[in-house]
């Protein structure tokens, strides 16, 4: 039988409600985007670094810690496709009911067991993550934030077979949950918004941002990407413009400086230099 001390009892035990916050020892990166964004493939990416943990094996939807948690309700009817960006009950900021002590530890405890303790990051990717910014740096005061985005029209294209909704709808959809996302951003101390189109384009250096936007050494190996966009033919349609991200109409991508936002202004420089 193992021995009973204060250190094994406390292993065993679950969220700590006597009020005490044990001691953090890790930080948490959250990847955030529509769905049919990229957001697995960011994931995947960041992920690939040895100091970063990630979610792996879960019986559930692409790994995503959303439904590992009872802290925050997510159930069948959180986070569809095509609606949860702009509904008022699933955007949570600073001021959510849910920002208490007691949801910060039962996500340490429920995420506790997906994660390796010994790695100093740990990645927790869900398309949710985009309206609950604002309550996760409330919950978790040194979370990091990346956010991708897609041209909203090529979006809709990509998300309308999961979903009953016409392309014009998805595409508005679109444009006004990254308006939403770029207001709550200018509340996250340590956020950085990266395009999909970007990305695809320039994996090299995006992985040396996100290396220094996390103070890592080197670590990612750029990945063979393929520009998803591609596939889709968006050019005769003027819907989904959003000039504040550099989405023109019809699928057009405009010229776009990367949002880098850091507390540490050398983290931010060293971020941004790479672009």
């Amino acid at each position: 039988m193992a021995e009973d001390t204060p250190e094994s009892r406390s292993s065993r035990a679950g969220p700590d409600r006597s009020g005490a916050c044990p001691r953090v020892r890790h930080r948490y990166v959250f990847v955030a985007g529509l769905h049919r964004t990229g957001t697995s493939l960011l994931a995947r990416i960041i992920g690939s670094h040895p100091e970063i943990a990630t979610i792996e094996g879960a019986q559930v939807p692409e790994n995503e810690g959303c439904y590992l948690q009872g802290a925050i309700p997510h159930t069948a009817r959180h986070g569809v496709p095509g609606e949860y960006a702009l509904d008022p009950e699933q955007h949570f900021t600073e001021d959510s009911r849910f920002n208490t002590l007691e949801t910060r530890l039962r996500l340490e405890h429920d995420w506790g067991e997906w994660f390796d303790p010994g790695k100093p990051w740990r990645l927790e990717k869900s398309p949710v993550n985009l309206a609950r910014m604002r309550l996760l740096q409330a919950l978790f005061p040194m979370a990091h934030f990346i956010v991708v985005t897609r041209h909203p029209l090529v979006m809709a294209h990509a998300l309308q077979k999961w979903s009953d909704k016409s392309v014009d709808e998805l595409a508005a959809y679109g444009v006004a949950a990254y308006r939403r996302m770029l207001e709550d951003a200018a509340y996250c101390h340590a956020v950085m918004i990266v395009r999909y189109e970007d990305m695809v384009a320039s994996p090299g250096a995006y992985c040396r941002a996100f290396e220094s936007f996390l103070a890592l050494g080197p670590g990612i190996d750029p990945p063979d990407m393929r520009d998803g966009n591609r596939d889709y033919d968006p050019a005769e349609c003027e819907d989904g413009a959003l000039p504040e991200l550099g989405y023109g109409p019809g699928g057009h991508i405009d010229d776009f400086a990367m949002h880098v936002r850091h507390p540490l202004r050398d983290r931010q420089e060293a971020t941004v230099k790479h672009m």
